[in-house]
C-alpha cells in the first residue's frame, strides 16, 4: 500500500531520530514542500505537547525506556496552535529486547473522536431526559397516593392511576425503542421471517388505529398482491409508526396505499403513507431518519423513524420521502418478495 493514499499522517525515522520518510498527508497538515522535513529529528517533526507543556518526544521517549516496548499507546497531543491530535508509534526492532531501529509515527486530527464523544454524552443526555419524564411522575403520583390515600376522592384515585398507567406504558415503549435503536446501531436486529400478507398487516394496524370506525381517509389495496418473507411484528411495528406519525404531525392521515412494485428489476410491495401536511423539505428528509429527530409539539422519543428505516432495510427494502400529489409528505416502504430459495419453483 501506498503510504500517500493513508488517511493518517506517517513518519518514519531512523536509529538516530532522523526522519526517513513523511507521507503526503503530514506534508499536507505541516504546510511542508517537497522533503523539507527529511533528515530532520524527529523531536522537531512531532511538534505537539500535552496540555502541560511536555513535548511529545521527551514524554515518550521512543528509543529508550524498557527494552521490551514496541508500541506507543495512542494519546492526545496538542499542536503549536492548539490543535488536538491523536498520536501513536511503532517501535521497530531486529529482535527483541534490540535497540529501536525504526520509529513509524501516525498522527490524525482528534476532531472525528471529538465529535463522537460528543454524540454519545448528547445520546446519554437524551436517554437520561427521556426516561425522567415518566418517571417523575409516576413517582410523584405514586408518593402522594401513599402518603394521602384518603384524602382523595374514589375519582381522583382512578385519575392518578390511570396516569400512572400511562406513564409507565409510555417508560416500556420507550426502553422498547431505546434497545431497537441499539440493535439496530450494532447490527443486531433480528427478524423472525415468514410469509407476509402487507395488505393483511396495514388492515389490522388500520383497525386498531380507527377503532372499527370509518376511516377518515382514503384507503386503496392492489389486486394480487405478492407475498412477501419477513417479520411480520417488525412489518406491523414500521407501520404503525408511519400511520401515527401521519396523524399526530401531519395534519390526518390522507391516504394509504399499498401494491406490487419492482425496484431495480427486483419485484416487492409498497405502502405508501400520505398525510394532510405542509411535506418536509428536501433538504430534512434523511435528517427524519436520525436518531431523537423532532419536529413540532408533541413530539414522541425522536427514535420512530430511525427505526422505521433500521427494520425496512435488515428486509432489503427501501424508504423514501417525497412530496404527496396534492400537497402533504408521502412516505414509502418497498419490501422485495425474498422468498426462501428451496420454495422457488
Amino acid at each position: 500500500m501506498d503510504l500517500d493514499d493513508f488517511p493518517d499522517g506517517i513518519i518514519i525515522a531512523g536509529p538516530d531520530g532522523s526522519v526517513e520518510y513523511v507521507n503526503e498527508r503530514i506534508r499536507h497538515m505541516a504546510r511542508a514542500e517537497g522533503d523539507e522535513m527529511i533528515g530532520m529529528h524527529l523531536r522537531e517533526a512531532v511538534p505537539f505537547d500535552d496540555l502541560n507543556g511536555n513535548p511529545w518526544y521527551d514524554s515518550t521517549r521512543p528509543y529508550d525506556g524498557i527494552a521490551t516496548r514496541t508500541r506507543i499507546s495512542e494519546q492526545a497531543w496538542w499542536s503549536p496552535k492548539g490543535s488536538e491530535y491523536l498520536i501513536t508509534a511503532s517501535l521497530v526492532r531486529d529482535r527483541p529486547g534490540g535497540p529501536v531501529r525504526q520509529v513509524v509515527v501516525s498522527i490524525r486530527n482528534a476532531r472525528v473522536r471529538n465529535q463522537r464523544d460528543r454524540e454519545r454524552s448528547d445520546l446519554v443526555a437524551t436517554v437520561a431526559h427521556e426516561l425522567r419524564s415518566p418517571l417523575t411522575g409516576i413517582k410523584g403520583f405514586t408518593s402522594t397516593l401513599l402518603t394521602k390515600w384518603d384524602k382523595f376522592s374514589e375519582e381522583q384515585r382512578q385519575f392518578m392511576l390511570e396516569t400512572v398507567d400511562a406513564d409507565a406504558d409510555r417508560l416500556s415503549r420507550l426502553i422498547t425503542e431505546l434497545l431497537d435503536a441499539a440493535r439496530i446501531d450494532a447490527g443486531r436486529l433480528t427478524l423472525k421471517r415468514g410469509p407476509v400478507k402487507l395488505d393483511e398487516v396495514v388492515r389490522h394496524v388500520l383497525r386498531n388505529v380507527s377503532g372499527g370506525a370509518t376511516p377518515p381517509f382514503e384507503v386503496s389495496i392492489g389486486d394480487n398482491l405478492d407475498l412477501i418473507w419477513g417479520d411480520s411484528d417488525r412489518i406491523a411495528q414500521v407501520v404503525t409508526n408511519l400511520i401515527e406519525n401521519a396523524l399526530r404531525h401531519g395534519f390526518g392521515l390522507k391516504q394509504v396505499l399499498v401494491q406490487n412494485h419492482t425496484v431495480g428489476g427486483q419485484d416487492g410491495v409498497i405502502l405508501y403513507v400520505l398525510d394532510n401536511g405542509p411535506g418536509i423539505p428536501e433538504e430534512m428528509r434523511q435528517r427524519v431518519f436520525s436518531r431523537f429527530w423532532r419536529a413540532g409539539p408533541g413530539a414522541g422519543s425522536g427514535l420512530g423513524m430511525y427505526i422505521v428505516r433500521g427494520i425496512v432495510l435488515e428486509h432489503g427494502g427501501q424508504v423514501e420521502i417525497t412530496d404527496a400529489e396534492g400537497g402533504g409528505a408521502s412516505i414509502s416502504t418497498w419490501y422485495p418478495i425474498n422468498e426462501p430459495e428451496g420454495m422457488t419453483d
